[in-house]
């Protein structure tokens, strides 16, 4: 298991591709938090960095995909998913090892946004005034929506053996789940069902991480989401 999660790892850092996805994020984030008259923080007057929390989401819905898309699809384009599939590894693991790697690269990608945290501490007035606690707990919210983007970019690389094709079912699945279900209570249509469906949707839960309290009810829900993600990875794998 240990030996295909680095796998993984080196061979996202071994291909270009993986160095353009990082990069793309970077510049993105950079731009929408830096440069962009509309969301720049430097135009807001006061510490805060509110729009990194705020659009992230959206760049991660087209990132994590990019990222796991490979994961599964060219394993089985390849011909080596059946000799994964014949080795001492459970169908169970092999998921498991490919999550945690997909997962710790977007982490990797997260680290560098420290450095904002850093430039609004010494851009505070005086220097320091943040509001730590609540920069944190909304960086561990990035944390675990990440962690459920990624559960569903590997279930969007289970359903094809083609990688483009994996890369816009994750995309579809994550928008569905981020901005499908509010939409509809939006539209008043489903009136009765409006509170159960909002509760249902990833922004719902992120957004009250995003205030940077961390909830029990937040973090269970967002755990149940990867686990039944993974699972359905792992029926659908069994299936195939």
């Amino acid at each position: 298991m240990r030996a295909l999660y680095w796998k993984e790892i080196n061979g996202f850092f071994s291909n270009l591709s993986g160095y353009l996805i990082l990069s793309v994020f970077m510049v993105s984030i950079g731009l929408i938090v830096w440069v962009f008259p509309d969301t720049s923080v430097l135009e807001y007057g006061f510490a805060d960095l509110e729009p990194l929390f705020f659009y992230t989401p959206y760049v991660f819905i087209f990132l994590i995909p990019a990222i796991t898309m490979k994961m599964i699809a060219e394993e089985k384009k390849t011909g080596t998913w059946e000799l994964l599939m014949t080795s001492p590894l459970s169908i169970g693991k092999i998921i498991i090892a490919k999550y945690l790697a997909a997962l710790t690269l977007i982490i990797i990608s997260l680290l560098p946004t420290l450095i904002y945290y850093y430039s609004m501490v010494e851009l505070g007035n005086p220097p320091g005034n943040i509001d730590h606690a609540g920069f944190f707990g909304s960086w561990i919210g990035l944390i675990l929506i990440s962690a459920v983007f990624a559960s569903i970019g590997i279930l969007g690389s289970s359903l094809s053996s083609h990688q483009m094709v994996a890369f816009i079912w994750g995309v579809f699945i994550s928008f569905l789940m981020y901005f499908g279900l509010t939409a509809l209570v939006q539209l008043n249509i489903m009136n009765s069902f409006a509170l159960f469906l909002e509760e249902l949707s990833l922004s719902f839960h992120y957004q009250s991480m995003a205030r940077g309290v961390i909830d029990g009810q937040n973090l269970g829900y967002f755990i149940s989401i990867v686990i039944l993600m993974l699972g359905l990875t792992g029926i659908i794998s069994r299936k195939k």
